[in-house]
Order: structure tokens, then C-alpha cells, then sequence
């Protein structure tokens, strides 16, 4: 899978993954990041989510990074904010008050590119990516974010059944990923109402990690 895949995927408007309501786990379990009005959430491979929008109404401040330019200026523009933008060496910088949003490849955000953090809201970034990418972006989002807490979203479903993307995202796999660096608790895990894509079923579970 490469970066064309993707922004064929926002130019031909392919984009199931963007959920038209703010996240039901994210609703019942954020509070468990213990975030004081104005922290800072970091959303890697944010698109144009709804959830950006409920974190900014909520008094949170955000930042994130999403491959497509397309998806960033449409958040905007679905914001009714225009963006100061600039250069941020190969990445560009969307940023207004209280959002700052990196375009291009996460792997090319800094930490002090990103600035401090206060949390990772991970919904829909972990399972956009195949296996051989999915041990390099635990560890780089770790070292972005400086261990702060994090908030992780995965589906659980047969591989076998569909090739992804989204991935399916184990209860080992996400041992594997972040139990070196943070305590893991399963925080929820539910079926998928009307099954995934509404073709096999599939849970939803949401992970703290601290």
C-alpha cells in the first residue's frame, strides 16, 4: 500500500472510514484521559473526522497529521476556518486558533515539529496500516507524543474474510505494539451494529493506554 492509494481514495470520495457522527467509544471513554480543559490531543491520520470537531468544542486543543491535503482543506472548510499555512520542512502546517494540522507523511512529523502533547486519540490510524508499517508507527506516535496517554480504537475481525484496510488489530497484537512503553487496559469491546460494512461481523475495541 502506498500514499497514491490513499489520496485516490479522498479524490474519488472512497471514504467509508469517515464516520458522519463523532465516535461512540471516543464519547464513552475519553474521560478516562483525565484531560483538563485546554489539553492538547494529538489525532495521527485525522482525514477530516467529526471527532476533531467534538475534541475543539469540548475546549481541547488539537493537533494532527493526515496524508491527504484534500481531506485537510475540506475539515477546514467544514470548520468555517480559514488555515495560516506554511512550510514545515517536507510536511506543510495548517494551523488556526487552537488547531494545527501537519499534511503529508507521519513519518516525516518531528516531535518538535508536533510540539507537547498532553494525549493520543488514535481512531482510525493503527488500522489504516499493514503489518510491516504497524511496529515502526507504535513506536514513532510513542516518541511523538513523549509517552503521553493514549486512547486507541482497533477492529477485530477475520483477516481471511477481507484484506483491509481497516486492518483487523488483536488484543496480542496491541500488547505487542505498546506494552513495552505503557500499561494496557481494555477498556470496551463491541459488535459492530449491522456487522462491517454490513457484510461480517466484526467489535470495536478501545484500549487506555498509560
Amino acid at each position: 500500500m502506498d500514499e497514491q492509494f490513499w489520496h485516490r481514495k479522498w479524490a474519488s470520495n472512497e471514504i467509508a472510514f469517515h464516520e458522519g457522527a463523532p465516535n461512540r467509544l471516543m464519547l464513552a471513554h475519553i474521560g478516562r484521559l483525565g484531560l483538563a480543559p485546554g489539553s492538547r490531543v494529538f489525532v495521527p491520520l485525522c482525514g477530516k473526522s467529526l471527532d476533531l470537531h467534538w475534541l475543539l468544542a469540548q475546549g481541547y486543543r488539537v493537533a494532527g497529521i493526515e496524508l491527504s491535503q484534500l481531506a485537510v482543506d475540506q475539515l477546514f472548510a467544514s470548520l468555517g476556518v480559514t488555515p495560516i499555512v506554511s512550510s514545515a520542512g517536507a510536511l506543510l502546517h495548517y494551523r488556526a486558533q487552537d488547531i494545527d494540522i501537519f499534511v503529508g507523511d507521519i513519518f516525516s512529523l518531528s516531535s518538535e515539529l508536533l510540539g507537547a502533547v498532553d494525549a493520543v486519540y488514535d481512531r482510525a490510524a493503527l488500522v489504516a496500516l499493514p503489518e510491516p508499517m504497524r511496529a515502526q508507527y507504535g513506536a514513532h506516535v510513542t516518541q511523538l507524543a513523549k509517552q503521553a496517554p493514549q486512547l486507541l480504537i482497533c477492529y477485530q475481525y477475520d483477516q481471511a474474510i477481507m484484506a483491509g484496510p481497516p486492518f483487523s488489530i488483536g488484543d496480542d497484537e496491541v500488547r505487542q505494539r505498546y506494552g513495552h512503553a505503557y500499561a494496557l487496559t481494555l477498556l470496551d469491546k463491541a459488535e459492530v451494529a449491522g456487522g462491517f460494512k454490513g457484510r461480517f461481523p466484526a467489535l470495536e475495541a478501545v484500549w487506555l493506554l498509560t
